[in-house]
C-alpha cells in the first residue's frame, strides 16, 4: 500500500516517490529540474498534465530527500553509461564513423 510522503507525492512499496495520480516519479521531475534547469512553469509547459502544486511538492521532496535523490540519479547514470558500453555503437553511428561524420 502506498503512503503519503508529502501533499501530492506517495511512496510505492519499494519506497519510490510517486506524484499522486499522474503516474510520474519525483526523479523524473528532479532530473528535468537538474538537467535543463527547468523552472517548475517550464515543467509544467513540458508536462501539462502535471499542476504547478505537483511540481512544486516534487521539488519540495527533492529538496528534503537531496543527498538519496542525488545518490540514486547518480546510479542510473552509471547504469545507462554501463549499457551504452556494452551495446557498443549503432548502426548508424558506425557508418558516419566511418565516413569521418563522428568522431
Amino acid at each position: 500500500m502506498a503512503m503519503l510522503a508529502h501533499p501530492h507525492i506517495k511512496l510505492d512499496e519499494r519506497g519510490v516517490a510517486w506524484i499522486d495520480d499522474a503516474n510520474v516519479k519525483v526523479i523524473e521531475v528532479v532530473v528535468d529540474r537538474l538537467a535543463y534547469g527547468w523552472s517548475p512553469e517550464e515543467i509544467h509547459f513540458q508536462h501539462v498534465h502535471l499542476s504547478l502544486a505537483q511540481i512544486h511538492a516534487a521539488l519540495a521532496y527533492y529538496y528534503d530527500h537531496q543527498a538519496t535523490l542525488d545518490a540514486e540519479i547518480a546510479r542510473q547514470e552509471q547504469t545507462a553509461r554501463q549499457l551504452q558500453k556494452e551495446a557498443g555503437d549503432s548502426p548508424l553511428a558506425a557508418r558516419l564513423k566511418a565516413r569521418g561524420l563522428l568522431p
